[in-house]
């Protein structure tokens, strides 16, 4: 498996989309709000990879998993975390998740952070196998009850 950088010249955008959207269909009938990657477009999404840092994941050159990180001032989020339907369970995710532990300790932040839908108890077990803990819950706009939590794994950062 390659991971490369989604940069300028990445020019898979329908295939980035059609990944995401794919990799996100199993919550369409369990979580409220409907995902953002809804509404995604392929200029948003190239827009997107412009303002933060991407990456796909290849097999073969076919795309399997993309990642969206945004450094923030104690953390580095991560985003649109996406994984092909059959490719769910070989590591995909894990080894996104390394190369997003990998840019935060370049950029020297000690913390991964990520939100995920209160429903999706499933993606709560996983990260938290993952060494992501539960830091808060918090609720979309117009919404009166949690919709999703907050999740972080501290790093370990070696010295200088």
């Amino acid at each position: 498996m390659a991971i490369i950088k989604i940069d300028n010249g990445f020019g898979r955008w329908d295939e980035l989309l059609a990944l995401i959207l794919s990799s996100f269909s199993y919550m369409d009938e369990i979580i409220d709000p409907p995902s953002s990657a809804h509404r995604l477009t392929l200029a948003s999404l190239a827009q997107k990879a412009t303002s933060e840092i991407a990456f796909a994941a290849l097999e073969e050159n076919c795309l399997v998993g993309c990642v969206f990180l945004k450094p923030e001032t104690d953390c580095l989020y991560v985003g649109k975390l996406a994984v092909a339907p059959g490719q769910q369970g070989k590591g995909v995710g894990r080894r996104l998740l390394k190369v997003a532990q990998d840019i935060a300790h370049e950029l020297n932040l000690p913390a991964l952070r990520l939100e995920t839908r209160i429903e999706l108890v499933g993606n709560h077990t996983t990260f938290g196998r993952w060494g992501f803990q539960k830091t808060a819950e918090k609720s979309h706009p117009g919404f009166d009850r949690i919709t999703f939590i907050e999740m972080r794994k501290q790093l370990d950062h070696i010295p200088a």
